[in-house]
This record gives structure tokens, sequence and C-alpha cells, in this order.
């Protein structure tokens, strides 16, 4: 599989190409804030973009749908819950295909209601349900709940070899796997939700005791 990690600006928002050989088929998660650039890398590739796939409806994910769309014809794919019309409604376990290309749907609210990671070649691009060193922003309510079960019951279900690839570049390095974050990541280590969403409440306090940015 070709895979590219691509640095779009924001707030250090990552999107990523994927492509197969010989087909020349590419799927791209999350434009976000540079689709021509990413659509220019993918010529440079020579790649031809089959799909946008979505992990969550926030426009700093989203907002650069519409421009590669038009520029390449290819299909939306975003939960059902935040679809709208002409876009490809996805649900959790389904795998999805692009030429040679297979990505899995897991479904993992919290960070919104319609959260999605997608699994693809042993790598797992985990939006903002989970970054390096640290797990998606909730409210202290039910969405932190859910996101707590998404974590336990999806993401660290997946093998300790499992690449990691987030939604933005706010850890120490780009990507993990989740063996380490299953050792380090903080939140991942509380034992019960009560931990977590105490931690989630005292993050910032956290983060200035053992100097974290």
């Amino acid at each position: 599989m070709i895979f590219e990690q691509i640095r779009v600006g924001g707030d250090r928002n990552f999107a990523y190409l994927l492509g197969d050989r010989p087909g020349g088929n590419a799927i791209v998660i999350d434009p976000s804030y540079s689709p021509m650039t990413v659509r220019d890398i993918a010529r440079e590739r020579r790649l031809e973009i089959g799909a946008i796939a979505c992990t969550h409806s926030h426009p700093d994910h989203t907002n650069g749908n519409a421009d590669l769309r038009g520029a390449t014809g290819a299909e939306v794919w975003i939960h059902r819950s935040a679809a709208s019309d002409g876009e490809r409604p996805v649900d959790d376990g389904e795998v999805l295909r692009v030429g040679d290309l297979e990505v899995r749907v897991l479904h993992t609210p919290g960070h919104t209601p319609d959260s999605v990671c997608f699994f693809a070649g042993g790598k797992l691009f985990s939006g903002d349900t989970l970054f390096v060193g640290k797990v998606g922003g909730t409210g202290f309510g039910e969405d932190a709940k859910a996101e707590f079960e998404s974590l336990h019951r999806k993401i660290l279900a997946l093998p300790d070899e499992t690449e990691v690839y987030p939604g933005h570049d706010y850890g120490l390095r780009p990507t993990s796997t989740i063996g380490d974050e299953r050792r380090t990541n903080p939140f991942l280590l509380q034992p019960d939700f009560e931990s977590f969403l105490r931690l989630k409440k005292n993050w910032l306090q956290y983060k200035k005791e053992h100097g974290i940015s």
C-alpha cells in the first residue's frame, strides 16, 4: 500500500493518502485545509482519488471535502449520523473498497457522536479519538463515557503492533502504536471510567505537573 502522512495546516492537522499499485486508486482521509496539496501529491504518485474518508464532521477535518470532490469526482464517506445528501453513509464494521484498497470502519463516538476510525493495512487512522499520548476532547458527561467505551472496546482491542496515525500532531511524535499507547498514554492507563473522567477534569494540572505541552 502506498501511504503518506500530510501536514495540512490548521491546528496541526494531518491528512492521509492511501494508494494501491498497480491499480493507481487512492483514498484520502480528512483533506482538511489543503485539499489541492493532497490532490497534487496524489497526481505525483500517479494515483486517482476515488474516496474522501471523514473521521468526523468537525469543519477543520471536512472543510476541504467540497473542493477535493469537485476536483476529482471522489465520493465522500462519513458516518451515517452525519451524512448529508450526496455523501456515502458508513456504519461500524463496514469494509469499504476502492480498487484493491480495503478500509474497515470503527465507529468510535465520544469526541463527536459521528466519530469513526479507519483501519487499513495494519494502520489505524484515529482522527480525534486517539492522539499520541492524549485522547479527543469531550465534555464531562455522556460523551466522555462514550469515548471511554470506544477506546476500550474498539481501539484497545487492536493488536499492539497496529500503527496509530492521528488527526492532529498533538503528541511528542507524529505517530505511535497501539502497544505504545496502551503502555504510556495516561488516559488509557486509567483502570475505570471514574479515573478517566477525573483525569479529563484535571488535565491542565496533570500536564503542568508532568511537563506535557
